[in-house]
């Protein structure tokens, strides 16, 4: 399954060879354009940087799926490229890495370049990762469950807080949940349970939803 990051914070990561810095940063992104747009924001950031190379992939199906990646001036196929392939590797969607790179006045050559760039994205997902930041991606069914609006602040805690995925809330002549699931027998007896039977769940079709590890 696909993995992304959560929106709204970046996770940035510094490293060295040889004297050169390299700073990268990883953001969620959900389209081409917020990913091209996460690039001149970090040019503008690091103006008197040498290089700015980045790689980024969008999209949950294969069909539509977009992956781009710049060089930036260095050597072709020695920095972004490597930055993709290891994006891919992790099995990202709708994320993109920018390194900044300050030239420390030694060459790496072809293969120390490679090896720079993708340990330095290397280096930003481990850390995201050991801060559990990444999130699965996974095509859920969506159900519908309406209650009174009495009730609907203390079910939606608990559903909550047993991690079940609410995806959208309408406000109604009652209160609309919309919940994901992989597994709709259980979230109906969670629902029972809560609800003291009443509660009844309607298909809502599917979604690719961001999941935390552990939800059901």
């Amino acid at each position: 399954m696909p993995f992304t990051l959560p929106a709204g914070s970046d996770v940035v990561v510094e490293t060295e060879v040889k004297h050169s810095r390299f700073i990268t940063a990883l953001r969620r992104v959900d389209s081409p354009d917020d990913a091209h747009s996460f690039v001149d924001e970090q040019r503008r950031l690091y103006p008197d940087a040498r290089h700015h190379c980045w790689a980024f992939v969008t999209g949950n199906e294969p069909s539509e799926r977009a992956e781009r990646s710049s060089d930036d001036g260095e050597p072709g196929g020695t920095a972004g490229v490597p930055m993709l392939q290891v994006l891919r590797a992790r099995e990202l969607v709708d994320v993109a890495a920018v390194v900044t790179r300050y030239f420390g006045g030694i060459k790496l050559g072809a293969g120390g370049l490679v090896r720079a760039y993708s340990g330095a994205v290397a280096a930003v997902l481990d850390t995201a990762a050991a801060a559990s930041r990444f999130l699965s991606r996974e095509r859920l069914e969506l159900l519908s469950l309406d209650v009174g609006h009495g009730t609907a602040g203390r079910v939606e805690a608990e559903l909550r807080g047993r991690g079940i995925t609410v995806v959208d809330t309408e406000y109604g002549a009652e209160v609309t949940f919309t919940l994901a699931t992989k597994d709709p027998e259980q979230l109906t007896a969670v629902v029972a349970e809560l609800t003291a039977g009443a509660g009844q769940l309607s298909p809502a079709g599917v979604q690719w939803v961001d999941v935390r590890p552990g939800s059901p």
